[in-house]
């Protein structure tokens, strides 16, 4: 599970040392589904890099219901779309009076890219639309090497970025939904634009290789993502004894599998087992999940927490007996991290990035994806075995302080900027 840069290559800069400078550009910051974006740039910023941060959106939540730590970085962050139509006629103008070339370099690329498709044409005219204004910004403040998080819109925008203004452009790639609609997301466009690209784990890689021509595949490095495993250490179990607590924290998708697990505890209920499962994130799947925890014989066994932020989650992880993840795609989950680090064993699914996360038996245990049976085997498994459920937890713990902490995996991400971004 090792990533290709050494652990400690990425050493704070030493004093005197040019200040490394990158731009970084999100979808959506702050945004609680993506808080290891927000934990990877402070971590970044304490080793002595200048990140400045640009997010198309606005942040997910309110400013009264975001941290102290995220309300700060949403007023340091750059938001694209905050500036509306004024802002985008002004940033056309001046990249017209200022890189002509880059400009007509950039519509011809949205032409290019849509062929006959005029959907795909207006979306990329929006997307040349929101570079123009990140190249603005960029320029402003002497960036010169833009890094996108997840191959998606946003890393479309970068695409026009780095097409009109010749800037410096990498990508980390989370996967599986890039993957997708690789055609319609410009993957090999991306893939061939790109200085480099860091993927979360080896099946990422193992896709982007996929879709690239062997002469790419030298720009793609490993770098796992982390957590803070001194935040999220163990802590005495909360949970009533005559009840045995099931957590699931992630958004409320149809790729999380949530409806199986429902499935799942109504299946341990009608054996005759006190169980009770809590569901924290927010989505689309949840008027339909409400609905069918409704229809359990104890609808009480259900909780949905909704979406809880970084200051209270981890009072939650602290009344599991188990946390569950039954997901049927996934890149590599920091939810997972997060409970195998405050040792709670943990079930989840044989797929993508999980398996170099959690090694079945050691770890946690691992399910076939969809298959219900197996899944109320592994929870029942647990419910049963006091010393089962002690070894896996250890286990978590120890895989994550070994190959998941966020200060580690993140110096691993300097090397890779320090090697590849020229000063």
């Amino acid at each position: 599970m090792s990533s290709a840069p050494q652990p400690g290559a990425g050493a704070p800069q030493q004093a005197g040392a040019p200040v490394r400078s990158i731009a970084y550009l999100v979808s959506r910051y702050p945004e609680l589904s993506m808080i290891f974006v927000l934990r990877e740039v402070l971590v970044l910023r304490a080793l002595g890099f200048r990140i400045d941060t640009a997010s198309i959106n606005p942040p997910d939540r309110l400013p009264e219901k975001l941290t102290p730590t995220e309300r700060e970085e949403a007023a340091r962050t750059y938001c694209v779309k905050c500036h509306g139509v004024a802002g985008a006629a002004t940033a056309h103008a001046k990249t017209l009076l200022l890189n002509f070339a880059g400009y007509w370099c950039g519509v011809w690329l949205a032409f290019r890219l849509a062929g006959l498709d005029l959907g795909r044409l207006f979306l990329n005219l929006m997307y040349f639309t929101e570079g123009l204004v990140v190249g603005g910004w960029m320029r402003r403040n002497g960036h010169t090497h833009l890094h996108v998080h997840l191959a998606s819109q946003a890393a479309s925008v970068g695409l026009f970025v780095h097409t009109v203004f010749g800037v410096g452009y990498s990508m980390t790639v989370h996967g599986p939904d890039e993957f997708y609609d690789a055609k319609g997301m410009y993957l090999a466009q991306k893939i061939a634009a790109a200085d480099f690209l860091v993927c979360i784990s080896a099946y990422t890689r193992s896709q982007l290789m996929k879709l690239s021509p062997y002469v790419h595949w030298k720009k793609l490095v490993v770098v796992r993502l982390g957590i803070d495993p001194m935040l999220f250490s163990p802590v005495p179990h909360l949970a009533a004894s005559d009840c045995f607590e099931i957590l699931c924290v992630g958004r409320l998708t149809p790729a999380k599998g949530q409806h199986l697990l429902i499935d799942a505890v109504d299946r341990l209920t009608q054996q005759g087992r006190r169980v009770r499962l809590r569901l924290v994130g927010d989505g689309p799947d949840y008027t339909s999940l409400r609905a069918r925890a409704d229809r359990l014989a104890d609808p009480k066994s259900v909780i949905f927490e909704g979406a809880v932020n970084q200051d209270r989650i981890r009072s939650i992880y602290a009344m599991a007996n188990v946390f569950c993840l039954p997901s049927f795609a996934e890149g590599l989950p920091v939810a997972l991290m997060e409970a195998m680090s405050m040792q709670i064993p943990c079930v989840s699914t044989r797929i993508a990035g999980i398996p170099e996360l959690i090694r079945d038996g050691i770890d946690g245990l691992l399910v076939p994806a969809s298959d219900l049976d197996a899944l109320v085997d592994a929870l029942a498994r647990l419910m049963d075995d006091d010393e089962l459920r002690n070894r896996l937890a250890r286990g978590g713990r120890a895989r994550i302080l070994e190959h998941c902490d966020l200060r580690r995996n993140v110096e691993a991400l300097a090397a890779v900027f320090s090697e590849r971004i020229p000063n």
